[in-house]
């Protein structure tokens, strides 16, 4: 079982659902007045449990838009080499562009990722992470919206992984260390 591999549980499902709420509240309330729809876009794969719930407590209109990026390969640890393995399948000049995260850790890829949207002229342009390891900063990062702070642990379920696994756990658990 999954579960056994679970040294302890950070975030319940109960209590992402709620911080889901407010980050969408949020989006709305600052959105309400746009005069464009909002373009989410997805990173995969990680964010898209996030994601999913997330667009759902978005009270507006909300184009969803997919991409796939890295920096880590097979490894646990940055490379500091970042990779586009699926880019936008839309233009997103002129648009609000909200880029949705599962984790910001080193910020190598997301930082780069940022200097490349707005390369591409959105409207506005900002980032939305459930979580946030800023013990683990190489790069600074800017997030507008963010759900929680995290130590420095090896955080499985809700999307994140390990070796493509638990990711479909409905908490957030620090892994055992003697699994990674």
């Amino acid at each position: 079982m999954l579960k056994d591999d679970i040294a302890k549980v950070m975030f319940t499902e109960e209590e992402l659902q709620k911080k889901i709420a407010e980050i969408g509240a949020r989006i709305t309330r600052d959105y309400a007045d746009a005069e464009e729809e909002i373009y989410c876009v997805g990173i995969l794969k990680g964010a898209v449990v996030f994601y999913t719930d997330l667009v759902r407590a978005i009270d507006l209109p909300v184009r969803f838009d997919f991409m796939i990026a890295s920096s880590y390969g097979s490894g646990t640890v940055s490379s500091g080499s970042v990779k586009i393995l699926k880019d936008l399948d839309y233009d997103i000049e002129g648009k609000h562009l909200i880029v949705v995260e599962d984790i910001i850790d080193s910020g190598t890829t997301m930082n780069y990722l940022m200097k490349y949207f707005r390369e591409r002229k959105p409207a506005s342009l900002k980032l939305c992470s459930l979580l946030s390891k800023p013990s683990r900063r190489t790069v600074d990062v800017q997030i507008d919206y963010c759900g929680f702070e995290v130590p420095d642990e090896f955080l499985v379920g809700y999307g994140l992984d390990y070796a493509e696994k638990y990711r479909n756990l409905p908490f957030i658990g620090i892994l055992k260390p003697e699994i990674y």
